[in-house]
């Protein structure tokens, strides 16, 4: 398993996560209302398992929220 560095929501982690499907089940993000972008670009979740992960993308999640 290798370890990386990478920026997600502007933060560093360590993730063995190799594509975004990946890292979503890592971070245990729910199965809806969240979204994904790399390098400012909406991935859309079908996209999820073969857009890979790597130390030189911005990774930004997206959680939807109810309020008022």
């Amino acid at each position: 398993m290798i370890i990386m560095k990478i920026r997600v929501n502007n933060k560093e982690i360590e993730t063995a996560a190799q594509t975004l499907r990946q890292l979503a089940d890592e971070l245990q993000l729910p199965d809806k209302g969240v979204a994904m972008a790399v390098d400012n670009a909406i991935v859309p979740r079908t996209a999820w398992a073969e857009t890979s992960v790597d130390a030189t993308k911005d990774i930004l999640i997206i959680k939807a929220f109810a309020g008022g």
